[in-house]
């Protein structure tokens, strides 16, 4: 019976697979029809990558290489830790940062750091997307800003229910990819979803470093299967670091580069299902029922049992390199179209960096940061329903102030401004998160920092600029000062509130985490509100403190709203002023100078954004 079980159990998935496989095959030749793209070779020639040590020596981590690979193939890049593997495929995607020596040509031609990004995708160990988006937008989102739609054909929404189907996604095309603290797609469906974003930008070179690492051996081979269809149904070449595959995901490869470590050197390069005969060849059988990669990483992980990696660098010297090397040669002559000859070759298309203008980047940037604002209630609650809990607070606290001393006056406002500038510190968080995935995606040559700024803006600020109105409405409200007075408190409490904004949103731009931010703050923040001529006064002030007055936004706010105060206060208000020299002949300099910080704060935090937090290889 349970031999029989078995049976009918493997005879309806071998259906199901047929199945699957027809609907794949179908998808991807509906791919290959209308969205194909000209596929190009990838040479490289000693090609090698070493890093200086303290004491003035250098540590070779991979040692100067060279192989061709062409159109449509699927190549696994394997070896033991260390091994330079990675190395490799960031130098061969254009991703390392750090320098290395030789070259690297696309269609035998050197490569262009200005459009190389257009034909080329990196998929990183990590999906690094927002949580509140959704599976289908996020793959829109690359159609959109990575292909230009040919008028009166329309791209985006076809490309992406056949990437959705060719990645095994359509179930899930409408659920929040998810995070930490949302729930949404499994790790293997957002690995998935990351690949196939990495086809929706229409790539012939498909960089993926461990795309199957934490994942089950189910979804593992679900990812190299759709990289496979995709590579032989779009000619896209694409390059996968990966660690002991099983014999079914290792099968799927058409190319295997084995290197083995301490340094990292190449032991082979060559066909994938003719590695077993190789190893026999060089006196190593592949074991019966043994896995063979496994065999193959036991062969060259140098200190192991089985070690035998300096017998097969000296092999693959001897049998594989000379012949390697003829082909590289050869394909440095047999050059092909360059990549703006390939971009040019498709309707509409633009040449540069971006495949499309600033404008379309902002309204695709524009439209998602909506999108998950309006799904994200902490997004929403902490600039609005915050500030307003706040200031009924600090109004009740005070109530009944309007009709009190001229002194006690002046404390409500020293307060009011304060929490005023302490409430957008709350927001920066949430500006270093949405920071990580955009440096992310602006590596990617998607869009550029300027147009992720104004999206965030035009959203960001409107939203902390009615939580902080209606914080000083409701603290204006619950005290009980005089209605005259709410003009000249409101105007310069809003302009006080947008020079703290653009401040913290430096500040964001530049520190590598929210605690680091706000230590960065904090020290700022202070420091304006003791010199805000109320604590420490401009008469009394010492020297090397004076210059901080005509730059310090709290004290041109405190300045006006006390002074306008203090003309309907007698004998009080002129000893205030008389105290602190407060006077009324600088509100326009105030305004001048808190605007220009705004706009000098804006600025200098695209400067930080485009400078700082790159992504390092």
């Amino acid at each position: 019976l349970r031999n029989k079980v078995a049976l009918l159990t493997s005879l309806h998935q071998c259906t199901d697979g047929l199945a699957m496989a027809a609907a794949c095959s179908a998808t991807h030749d509906k791919l290959s029809t209308d969205y194909a793209f000209p596929g190009v070779s990838l040479t490289f020639k000693e090609l090698g990558f070493s890093v200086p040590l303290p004491n003035g020596q250098t540590k070779t981590i991979l040692e100067p290489c060279s192989g061709h690979f062409e159109p449509g193939q699927l190549v696994a890049l394997m070896g033991p830790s260390g091994c330079g593997k990675s190395t490799l495929l960031d130098m061969l995607a254009m991703k390392k940062t750090a320098k290395y020596s030789g070259e690297v040509l696309v269609n035998g031609h050197e490569r262009d750091s200005r459009t190389f990004p257009r034909i080329a995708v990196y998929v990183g160990q990590e999906d690094v997307m927002p949580a509140h988006w959704k599976v289908r937008e996020a793959i829109k989102f690359n159609t959109a800003l990575k292909t230009k739609a040919v008028k009166g054909h329309v791209v985006g929404e076809t490309v992406c229910d056949l990437l959705l189907e060719a990645f095994g996604l359509t179930g899930v095309a409408d659920t929040y990819v998810g995070g930490s603290s949302v729930r949404g797609i499994s790790g293997g469906q957002r690995r998935r979803l990351s690949l196939a974003r990495g086809v929706a930008a229409q790539a012939s070179l498909l960089f993926c470093d461990e795309p199957t690492s934490g994942l089950s051996a189910t979804d593992a081979e679900l990812c190299i299967k759709a990289l496979r269809a995709i590579a032989k149904s779009l000619n896209v070449l694409i390059l996968v670091v990966i660690h002991q595959p099983r014999i079914e995901v290792a099968q799927m490869f058409d190319k295997l580069v084995l290197l083995t470590s301490n340094p990292g050197r190449m032991s082979y390069f060559g066909p994938m299902d003719q590695a077993v005969a190789y190893m026999e060849s060089c006196g190593r059988p592949v074991p019966q029922q043994v896995n063979p990669t496994d065999y193959f990483l036991d062969l060259v992980t140098p200190g192991v049992r089985l070690d035998a990696s300096d017998h097969f660098v000296a092999c693959f010297k001897e049998k594989l390199q000379p012949q390697l090397c003829d082909r590289v040669e050869r394909a440095l002559c047999e050059q092909g179209a360059t990549v703006e000859e390939m971009l040019l070759a498709k309707p509409g298309a633009r040449l540069g960096r971006f495949a499309v203008p600033f404008h379309m980047q902002f309204m695709q940037l524009l439209r998602r940061k909506l999108a998950i604002t309006m799904r994200n209630p902490l997004a929403i609650a902490l600039p609005l329903l915050l500030p307003v809990a706040l200031g009924a607070v600090v109004g009740a606290m005070f109530t009944g102030i309007g009709s009190k001393e001229f002194q006690d006056q002046i404390s409500f406002i020293f307060i009011l401004v304060t929490v005023l500038g302490l409430g957008g510190m709350q927001l920066m968080p949430i500006l270093i998160d949405e920071r990580q995935f955009m440096k992310h995606e602006a590596s990617e040559s998607l869009y550029t920092e300027g147009a992720a700024v104004l999206a965030s803006f035009c959203v960001d600020v409107p939203l902390a600029f009615m939580g902080a109105a209606y914080q000083v409405l409701a603290t204006f409200a619950i005290s009980g000062m005089d209605s005259e007075y709410l003009p000249c408190i409101f105007s310069w409490s809003m302009l006080l509130f947008f020079v703290y904004d653009s401040l913290f949103g430096l500040m964001a731009a530049i520190a590598a985490n929210a605690s680091q931010a706000q230590a960065l703050s904090s020290p700022v923040l202070a420091f304006f509100m003791l010199c805000n001529g109320f604590i420490i006064t401009k008469p009394a002030a010492p020297l090397f403190v004076q210059w901080v007055f005509p730059i310090n936004p709290n004290f041109y706010a405190m300045q006006a709203i006390v002074v306008r105060l203090a003309k309907d206060a007698g004998l009080a208000g002129q000893f205030v002023i008389s105290y602190t020299g407060y006077t009324d002949s600088e509100n326009t300099q105030g305004i001048i100078v808190m605007l220009a910080m705004i706009v000098v704060l804006r600025m200098l935090q695209l400067v930080a954004l485009r400078s700082f937090h790159k992504v390092q290889k």
